[in-house]
């Protein structure tokens, strides 16, 4: 088992419209992942993800990507201060 790890993404390019946040909620929890993603008013998608520090790697890799129709310009990830409660939702 690895170190937890919480991090803070942004996502940018062709990322709203794209059903980008529901693609993202079935990965974090496909990943055992906790955290929530949302649409910015920028256009930009963005999300915390807490769990196993694989874990979270793996989703920070799949974000680069994302779901079909997507296309990333940008992938800016920070620290996250603290672990989000269980489980991972959209927020509105």
């Amino acid at each position: 088992m690895s170190a937890a790890r919480t991090v803070a993404v942004v996502i940018s390019g062709r990322v709203q419209g794209v059903s980008y946040r529901a693609w993202t909620e079935r990965e974090a929890r496909r990943l055992g992942l906790a955290g929530h993603v949302r649409n910015r008013a920028d256009g930009a998608v963005e999300a915390v993800f807490s769990g196993e520090a694989e874990a979270v790697a793996a989703m920070i890799e799949a974000c680069r990507s994302g779901p079909p129709g997507a296309r990333v310009d940008g992938l800016d990830l920070r620290p996250h201060g603290e672990a989000p409660p269980a489980g991972f939702r959209i927020l509105g």
